[in-house]
């Protein structure tokens, strides 16, 4: 992609309105914390003290959006404490340059670095790295600043306190995940009746994996309906994509695709019923269409073989969900489940026991190439560097610079640079919409105090929508705090306007002077896929080799580390296609057709993992020759392809390849499952192979294409732009 295109979509990203469900409930809440510290502060104190409040109640209440699994009363007292030690540590270096610019600097790192435990612990440390330069402007003493950090504090327990008192939606976070886990099988069984080789995005299950693990305090209290549907979502998955398959499953035509057609769709009926039921806690009745076809009649059943054994598993595991979706809110009052020694859950360390994680997950981020140490070195050196400059520029609140830059930056090009123009634009706004508000009304602090809170509240609730529109209301928040501290509009505004355009261009440059592409990575990334799947298959082969418990606790190892490498290149394969880099080691081509070769792998494994055996069963051990050979060819292949070498399956070839006079008719589905693996295969060295002449004009070809499309675009007739 090509700088100006990228541009283009930086501006359309930043400016665009995202379609998400609103949560006014929520933000009234948080904004009655903003006033609860207010209101006293000002009436009792003065507005300095109500603007320190105000800055950790704000901070503290937009912590609580983040996704998170945590309670959301941890996250408000957790910011809270961090907003009030970086102003006091803060203050204290304040006096000079000398010892305040590496104080800055390293806070700025460490803050940087936060991003290695996630989204959320980036974006709250940030806001300790604005505290920071922001409040060493009001106290003039040890003992003022303490109070002052003690005031933020106590805005960051007013929050908590507030979420304790008036909880909304207790756990509503971890039952969407799972409603919207059950409602993605639900989507996908709809759409294997009309394409039964459909693909399957698996971040919905991984979401609410995430969102099971839970404290030994969370275990105690967790409704009793989060506890057992994610497995059955994970059950459920392989088998209706089993029944669908025509290779595998059910005929392609025929009166047994009609019946493979029927029970996907009550299948997709059921799911979605368990997925109401648990979103909005109430019982949910199932259609009584979709409950007789799950009745499986022995005598008149037209499925055979395995897509009849599909069939019978599929209606088991639908009686389980139509048990929750019959229950619905019912199963919340059941009696609580036994106590951490004895429950097996997911475990998520606690509060106290979090450093360890901390400091392991930080030590893996230290090195050069990775995205989170690179992020975290351009955030400390545009914070001191914005502030250099602030300073020495004739204008107030130099801070805004440094504010603006650190607020903006993310470890990816792209959304720091739609972070940057949707936080221009959205500043612009605000501080027009306040400044003529601040003029209408003349100097009033308390008027001015109860503008901040409805400006809090108002950026509160379109928080999801879209970073520029919250930051319009963050931005006249801002300047209703100043006007209520006695601060003149004449003078903030012009200034907060420039020195927000100094701090988003700063970050633009810091990313252009040291970035973190993901594009040079996509073939380490497409490497870990490759050889994670590898994995998966094998031991999916090694099942039905030995069907025993041990390795079926590996096969779901293998899963979720499967899973977990095909994230990763999904997330840098998007990041890759938004950035302005031309490709080195694998075209934009070339890796949209490896993706779909290494999905086409993870589903075979999928197809085979739906009829794995039980122990009492038959062995299948050609199966254990062919899952030695699948592992050790991925591994290989995968050091080929980091280092833009072409792929070789001849161990694979050759254990096929004996197998053949092995009849499957032990397992049919197995001896299948491993020729569409190794068609998965070769489809994957089709796509990344190249000779030595394709390696040298590769990029150049790739750059022509681009350029074809970019001037196609810019042919078309303006109405049919816009139209698209």
């Amino acid at each position: 992609m090509t700088w100006l295109r990228a541009l283009g979509e930086v501006v359309r990203s930043g400016l665009t309105i995202e379609e998400t469900r609103l949560e006014p409930l929520l933000a009234l809440r948080t904004a009655a914390g903003v006033a609860l510290v207010i209101g006293p502060a000002l009436w009792l104190v003065s507005p300095t003290y109500a603007a320190s409040a105000a800055l950790g109640a704000y901070s503290a209440g937009g912590a609580t959006f983040q996704r998170t699994w945590r309670p959301r009363k941890v996250i408000a007292l957790a910011a809270g404490s961090g907003l009030a030690v970086s102003t006091f540590v803060g203050y204290l270096a304040a006096g000079r340059l000398a010892t305040f610019l590496p104080l800055l600097a390293v806070w700025a790192f460490v803050a940087g670095m936060a991003w290695a435990l996630g989204s959320t612990a980036g974006i709250v440390a940030a806001t300790t790295v604005g505290s920071m330069l922001v409040t060493i402007t009001l106290p003039t003493s040890v003992g003022r600043a303490l109070e002052h950090a003690g005031v933020i504090a106590l805005g960051g327990v007013a929050q908590a306190l507030l979420i304790l008192l008036f909880p909304i939606r207790r756990w509503g976070a971890h039952r969407d995940a799972l409603a919207d886990a059950l409602a993605a099988v639900a989507d996908y069984a709809r759409r294997l009746r009309q394409d039964p080789t459909a693909p399957f995005d698996p971040e919905p299950l991984m979401t609410a994996r995430d969102a099971a693990a839970v404290t030994p305090s969370q275990a105690r209290t967790r409704p009793p309906v989060l506890h057992g549907p994610r497995g059955l979502a994970e059950r459920i998955l392989p088998v209706v994509a089993a029944l669908a398959d025509p290779d595998v499953g059910a005929p392609a035509e025929g009166p047994g695709r009609d019946r493979a057609r029927e029970l996907l769709n009550a299948a997709a009926d059921v799911l979605d019923a368990a997925a109401r039921s648990i979103r909005c806690g109430t019982p949910t009745e199932v259609p009584p269409r979709s409950t007789e076809v799950l009745r499986v009649d022995e005598e008149h059943e037209v499925l055979e073989g395995p897509a009849r054994q599909a069939a019978q598993r599929l209606v088991e595991l639908l009686d389980e969900a139509l048990e929750i979706a019959g229950s619905g809110g019912a199963r919340d009052k059941a009696p609580t489940p036994p106590g951490p020694a004895s429950a097996h859950f997911l475990v998520r360390p606690t509060m106290h026991r979090l450093l360890p994680v901390v400091v392991r997950a930080a030590r893996c981020e230290l090195r050069r190439d990775s995205p989170v140490f690179r992020h975290a070195v351009r955030l400390a050196a545009v914070a001191t560097l914005g502030y250099l400059i602030a300073a020495l520029l004739p204008l107030g609140h130099g801070y805004w610079a440094p504010i603006a830059a650190v607020m903006v930056m993310r470890p990816d090009f792209h959304r720091t640079y739609a972070r940057a123009v949707a936080r221009l634009a959205g500043t612009l706004a605000g501080v027009t919409l306040a400044t003529g508000m601040v003029r209408a009304l003349g100097p009033d602090a308390h008027v001015f105090g109860a503008l901040a809170v409805v400006s809090a509240g108002l950026s509160y609730t379109l928080i999801r929508t879209g970073y520029a529109y919250s930051q319009c209301f963050t931005a006249a928040y801002v300047v209703f705090l100043l006007g209520m501290g006695g601060q003149a509009w004449e003078q903030t505004v012009p200034e907060r306007v420039v020195l927000t355009l100094l701090g988003g261009a700063l970050a633009m440059l810091a990313y252009v002077v040291f970035p973190a592409w993901e594009t040079p990575r996509l073939p380490s990334r497409l490497a870990d896929w490759l050889a994670a799947n590898g994995r998966y298959a094998a031991a999916v082969l090694r099942s039905y080799a030995e069907p025993t418990r041990e390795h079926r606790a590996d096969t779901r190892r293998a899963l979720l580390a499967s899973r977990e490498a095909r994230a990763a290149w999904q997330e840098a394969y998007d990041q890759a296609k938004q950035e302005p880099v031309r490709p080195r080691g694998l075209t934009s081509r070339e890796a949209e057709d490896a993706q779909q070769a290494l999905k086409g792998l993870d589903r075979a494994a999928m197809l085979m993992e739906s009829h794995i055996p039980r122990a009492d069963s038959r062995f299948a051990p050609e199966a254990q020759q062919f899952a030695e050979a699948l592992e050790a060819d991925t591994a290989q292949a995968a050091a080929d392809v980091r280092e833009h070498k072409n792929p070789d399956w001849q161990r694979v070839k050759q254990a096929l390849h004996a197998w053949e006079d092995a009849a499957g008719d032990q397992s049919p589905v197995v001896r299948r499952g491993a020729e569409l693996q190794k068609q998965a295969l070769d489809d994957l060295a089709t796509a990344v192979s190249r000779t030595p002449l394709e390696r040298d004009v590769g990029s150049a070809r790739e750059e022509q294409r681009v350029r074809a499309a970019v001037a196609a675009e810019g042919d078309r007739p303006e109405s049919t732009r816009q139209g698209g």
